[in-house]
């Protein structure tokens, strides 16, 4: 009995609730369409263009099924970055979740972001400010590199180009306080973080993908280090299961990275 309760629990997790359940029909109506390719998708009561199927269908899993982002405040309009926000689905988890947040979203790729505006206007979610801009630690641009699926990357060197950018310090020290952080920038997570260590202290959830790039160095440790000096209490986890990890250096065939975790960052 214990064995298929093993083999069947994840699926009845998933049947016992609604995005659950909407999950496995995207996986079933979507998960084998061509990657790379333009594919429109519903889900619930919107309608998205996506520029990669799986992609989103995992997105979906990590924001809706599982709830990355779900925080607690006590604000009656929480302050909501969202830094990487690709095509808008963690805006949409966003607004219906904190109907009456106020939310910045930062997105690099000028076709990412027209495609996330148009899944705004769309869906008719409105009081969203949209940087099509890369945070960084400086305002004056950034290579970055395109790569496959919905991401880019500075560390990429395929067909790199220089995007404008925002320093992130600015923009936070302008606030009295801010919910909700959420980082997943490919890559510039590290440098943004240390240009920001002093500028944290009136965020109360953080939500980090940290990254590590073949050939490049390792530097989870800086990423720890700030939050632990900013006073966050913190959770780690990893999608990303690897058998014979001392022999098996890389995940799923991945061409780029050696680790990728999220951080969950919170105060008590």
């Amino acid at each position: 009995m214990w064995v298929f309760r093993f083999l069947f629990t994840e699926t009845a997790r998933l049947l016992r609730s609604v995005e659950g359940r909407r999950l496995l029909g995207l996986a079933l109506r979507y998960g084998n369409r061509p990657r790379n390719q333009s594919t429109d998708v519903t889900f619930g009561r919107y309608q998205f263009r996506v520029p990669d199927a799986l992609s989103f269908i995992w997105q979906f899993r990590e924001i809706f099924v599982d709830e990355f982002y779900r925080f607690y405040t006590t604000s009656s309009v929480p302050v909501i970055f969202d830094c990487g926000t690709n095509i808008g689905t963690s805006v949409v988890y966003f607004r219906q979740t904190y109907p009456t947040a106020r939310i910045v979203v930062f997105e690099a790729d000028e076709h990412i972001s027209e495609l996330l505006q148009n899944n705004l206007k769309q869906n008719q979610i409105s009081n969203v400010e949209v940087i099509t801009k890369a945070v960084w630690t400086n305002d004056e641009g950034i290579l970055f590199g395109s790569d496959q699926a919905d991401s880019a990357s500075i560390f990429s060197q395929t067909d790199r180009k220089l995007v404008p950018s925002v320093r992130l310090r600015d923009y936070l020290l302008r606030e009295t306080r801010i919910d909700m952080l959420k980082m997943d920038i490919e890559g510039a997570e590290t440098d943004v973080l240390l240009d920001c260590r002093d500028a944290l202290a009136h965020v109360q959830n953080l939500f980090v993908e940290f990254h590590a790039y073949l050939d490049h160095p390792q530097t989870l440790a800086d990423v720890m280090q700030v939050l632990e000096e900013s006073g966050f209490r913190y959770y780690i986890n990893t999608s990303q299961y690897r058998h014979a990890p001392l022999v098996n250096h890389r995940y799923k065939g991945n061409d780029s990275m050696d680790l990728q975790l999220n951080i969950f960052a919170y105060r008590k």
